[in-house]
């Protein structure tokens, strides 16, 4: 007890303690270079990998990271990848100095970290597909609204009527709209004028929905180094070499003018935090049912195709177990979640699927391989008498396989069945990247706004616990009882 006390402990102490350098520039400046936190998912322009070289980083905010790395006497600007909706936690942890990654100027980050002078203005730009009714967020009401997860946006998303969906990337969002599977995507105009408007069927709508600055964000605690950053940034803006690094981009216009009289925003006191409260527990509990379900129908599927796989490998001729054999192995030998993606994205062109029936299909596709492999061990381990007496008998091959093989091979795999749906269940997980929000999406997304990951973290895993383990309870029961 005491040593599980002294756990809890350090772990409360964790999740609490921020990390507070006495002088942070001093730390930085020992070190020799300025650790920077950004998304490699985010492209071109923000930072992606030179194809000539993809060692190299290029990018419109490469080159903002090594000026001020330059500037603050730093002999270089070392890059670390995070996903971009954990970027302020990350920068919490004391994984990095600085983040610098199409980091938003908003109320809610100015009570959180301390944030520098803006380096460049952006506008939120709504897109929608061409020919649609809808000109603005006031008219959609209702309709599923795309943003980046933890952005502005989806800040502004939420003071309107519509249905917001969370994305990742920032690709993805755009080509669900050309399939019509949301109605609009609101995203800075970096992305919309990259990825969106250029796209045929799509549609980016005149005017913007609102005005903001990208600003790099540092821990309340860097004073000094936030104003040598300050410093860098205004440096860059008076002599040109910001608009210089923006025009190599093609990022500048007459919205970048005002940035050079903008200071710093002020760090706002602490607001009260949210805590982990009844609402959360139920949407929590939103996320399980949706777990459940996917799991429920998935295995649906994959039981039934598992056991034709098996019988059409043990049974079959030559072409049509060579046929079911590619399948399983293909299907097990590569990740589950690139299946996903090219079950929703790459086949989009000519089967659109939707998020949750993408997910359904493609978690019981992927396990109706595994499946497979139960049933087939279940059939080969029977005693060749078996099949024998039942020849003896005058059965035909396919009524002793449905009277006398099937059954007794499907009680043998119950229990390892059973285990499988209990795998299933956490794998579902994965289906995230579709848009689809389960538990543990909804998990993630707690852990941001809270700003905790210990609390939502533990609930997560105890309604995990809670689903799987009369599960894994039955599979040992089925195991004990069907021993011989």
């Amino acid at each position: 007890m005491r040593l599980l006390a002294s756990v809890l402990a350090i772990l409360a102490w964790m999740a609490t303690a921020k990390a507070v350098r006495a002088d942070a520039l001093a730390d930085v400046r020992a070190c020799g270079e300025l650790a920077w936190g950004g998304d490699l998912q985010g492209g071109e322009p923000y930072v992606f990998e030179d194809p000539a070289d993809p060692s190299r980083l290029e990018g419109f905010e490469v080159d903002v990271a090594d000026a001020l790395a330059r500037r603050m006497g730093l002999a270089r600007a070392r890059f670390h990848q995070v996903e971009w909706s954990n970027l302020v936690p990350a920068l919490e942890r004391g994984d990095f100095d600085i983040a610098l990654n199409g980091l938003e100027d908003t109320p809610e980050r100015r009570a959180r970290l301390r944030l520098s002078r803006p380096y460049f203005a952006y506008r939120e730009v709504l897109a929608v597909r061409r020919g649609s009714p809808y000109r603005s967020l006031d008219e959609l009401r209702g309709r599923r609204v795309a943003a980046l997860n933890q952005s502005r946006a989806l800040d502004l998303l939420r003071s309107y009527p519509v249905d917001p969906v969370l994305y990742e990337g920032q690709q993805e969002p755009y080509f669900d709209l050309q399939q019509g599977r949301i109605d609009a995507v609101l995203f800075d105009h970096v992305v919309a004028d990259r990825y969106g408007c250029p796209l045929s069927g799509v549609e980016c709508l005149p005017g913007e929905v609102a005005r903001g600055v990208y600003v790099v964000g540092l821990r309340p605690g860097d004073a000094t180094l936030a104003a040598a950053v300050d410093d860098a940034i205004a440096g860059l803006i008076a002599d040109g070499e910001l608009r210089r690094i923006l025009s190599r981009w093609h990022l500048w216009d007459d919205g970048q003018a005002a940035i050079a009289s903008s200071s710093a925003p002020q760090h706002a006191p602490d607001a009260p935090r949210r805590r982990l409260d009844r609402a959360q527990v139920v949407l929590f509990a939103e996320g399980a049912a949706v777990t459940v379900l996917i799991s429920a129908l998935a295995f649906a599927i994959a039981m039934p195709l598992g056991l034709l796989l098996a019988t059409v490998r043990v049974t079959a001729g030559p072409f049509a177990r060579a046929a079911a054999t590619t399948y399983v192995e293909v299907l097990r030998g590569t990740p589950v979640l690139l299946q996903l993606y090219l079950l929703y994205f790459g086949l989009a062109p000519v089967l659109k699927l939707g998020a949750m029936t993408a997910a359904t299909v493609g978690l019981g596709l992927n396990y109706a391989a595994y499946e497979a492999e139960v049933y087939r061990g279940a059939l080969l381990g029977l005693p060749r008498g078996q099949v024998e007496a039942a020849a003896a008998l005058g059965l035909t091959p396919s009524q002793a396989l449905r009277h006398v093989t099937l059954p007794q091979a499907m009680r043998a795999a119950l229990p390892a069945v059973t285990n499988d749906l209990v795998s299933l269940l956490k794998d579902s997980s994965l289906v995230s990247v579709l848009t689809v929000v389960e538990l543990t999406k909804r998990m993630t997304i707690a852990a941001v706004e809270l700003r905790s990951w210990l609390g939502p973290g533990l609930l997560c895993a105890a309604l995990y616990f809670a689903m799987s383990f009369p599960l894994s309870r039955l599979s040992r029961r089925l195991e004990a009882r069907l021993a011989p």
